[in-house]
């Protein structure tokens, strides 16, 4: 337990010194938690850099390509370093460093957040609510994060699959064990309805509030097939009159904006200039300015099927995503894949791979509660959200859908699901939808997929839908049970 409790104060030191703050001149790893969060003022600075643990490359960057590329709208081109990659392929191992270090910052937002939610009592003053609201928000994002990739989707076997480790306090059983999938849900909802008591401060997009909490609520029940509750917090979220739309001229260029400065932002990974990290960016990964070839490694395109399919309507504004990379009229391949860059994380403020990656955005609300509606028979409440989207997307007439008129899909539910793939593209949303929807991947186009660059499928029953528990971790830790 010593071992413990030392460790978390040097990592509460690292969280202050990552914040510049320099409010006593004593050795930061002999601070016990009352001295570092003895004023709301030390409170705050730390609450700050608990957010700033979102923006590192351990968590951003593995956060989006862990749950994006196992998915049929990015393609790998060719081989790469980054063993990330792995999870594109299927190929997965329990060393894979994106992984490890996932996990590694993950359980260090979630102790750091837990020694400010444990030190506060309920009531002390609003602001210490706000703090304590925001700190809960931030701990159930970082669990429900985690089990998303290392436990198995809630609808499979009703969420009694083993999930990860709940971690509540900070004198807890130093090695803890797995807690179901179930549990870790309970948890996560349990933290969010209890930070949006405490949260009454509108802040912007880049901090906790009660409308982040309600649309992260929103998604959770979603994907625990909760779809009354699912409605309920998208209503919550909508009916705020908070957000907005972005209209279809900003929405296009809106990786070029602050999230801010958004109206549809719900909340984001903020980056700052001084927190870009060139060509270790995730948008370095997708994106080579054409002119030049020099801003990044573009390696990691938009899938045929995923271009096909934007392209049944050429108008669509999602296409603005997309940076074709054309030399003299000809469109260029890196070995069977054409090079469909992505830009939807790159040009910030003007900087090549400058990006804040929006966690939640109120498009999503829509999707949320049309998928549930489609669910619960409401299948006229379900179209109406789909085509409010395709509207902002610059989609009218025959491109609109009815009730009556699915163009081929299927069902509504159907329509929704391929909805959602056109409008969260790249945002880590694809290969959930498929999974817990018990639907398979299938990748029939071009592309690095393992063991058919043709013609590759992964049923939502494969082991390797989630991933390993890091090696690491196991090692270390006897209680963990390691996934098939």
């Amino acid at each position: 337990m010593k071992a413990k409790i030392i460790y978390q104060h040097i990592l509460f030191a690292l969280i202050l010194l990552l914040t510049a703050c320099d409010n006593e001149l004593q050795p930061y790893d002999s601070k016990s938690t009352d001295v570092a969060l003895a004023t709301p003022a030390d409170i705050q600075i730390a609450t700050y850099g608990n957010y700033a643990m979102l923006v590192k490359e351990a968590y951003t960057r593995h956060f989006l390509t862990l749950n994006e590329w196992p998915g049929d709208n990015v393609v790998q081109s060719g081989a790469d370093g980054d063993q990330a990659s792995l999870g594109a392929s299927y190929l997965h191992i329990p060393a894979m460093y994106p992984t490890t270090d996932f996990w590694a910052q993950s359980y260090k937002l979630i102790y750091s957040t837990n020694l400010i939610i444990n030190k506060i009592t309920d009531g002390e003053s609003p602001l210490l609510d706000q703090l304590k609201g925001e700190n809960l928000f931030l701990r159930a994002m970082a669990h429900f994060n985690l089990v998303r990739l290392f436990g198995r989707p809630y609808p499979q076997n009703k969420g009694e699959n083993p999930g990860v480790p709940v971690v509540l306090g900070s004198d807890e059983e130093l090695y803890p064990a797995r807690n179901t999938v179930k549990e870790v849900y309970e948890a996560v909802i349990a933290d969010l309805l209890k930070a949006g008591n405490l949260m009454k401060e509108a802040k912007n997009a880049n901090f906790a509030s009660k409308e982040v909490v309600d649309a992260l609520l929103s998604r959770v029940y979603l994907y625990m097939e909760d779809n009354e509750n699912a409605i309920l917090y998208a209503n919550k979220v909508i009916s705020s009159n908070r957000y907005a739309l972005a209209s279809t001229e900003m929405y296009k260029k809106s990786p070029t904006l602050v999230p801010e400065t958004n109206p549809e932002t719900i909340f984001n990974f903020r980056h700052t200039l001084a927190d870009n990290k060139d060509k270790n960016a995730v948008g370095s990964l997708y994106y080579n300015d054409p002119e030049t070839l020099s801003t990044g490694w573009g390696e990691y395109y938009t899938s045929e099927a995923l271009w096909d399919l934007l392209n049944e309507n050429p108008a669509d504004a999602r296409l603005a995503f997309i940076t074709p990379h054309y030399i003299d009229g000809v469109l260029q391949y890196r070995g069977t894949s054409p090079q469909y860059f992505i830009n939807k994380f790159n040009w910030q403020e003007g900087i090549a791979n400058l990006a804040s990656p929006v966690y939640l955005r109120l498009a999503e609300m829509y999707l949320n509660r049309a998928e549930a509606y489609a669910k619960t028979g409401k299948n006229q409440l379900a179209i109406d959200d789909v085509n409010l989207i395709r509207t902002r997307a610059g989609l009218s007439g025959s491109a609109l859908y009815t009730v009556t008129a699915l163009k081929g899909r299927g069902s509504v539910l159907n329509v929704v699901l391929e909805e959602r793939r056109l409008e969260l593209a790249y945002e880590g949303h694809r290969p959930g939808d498929l999974y817990r929807n018990n639907l398979p991947l299938v990748r029939a186009y071009p592309g690095l997929h393992g063991t058919d660059n043709f013609h590759f499928r992964v049923e939502p029953s494969d082991p390797r839908v989630v991933y390993y528990i890091p090696e690491r971790e196991v090692n270390i830790n006897r209680n963990l049970i390691q996934n098939p």
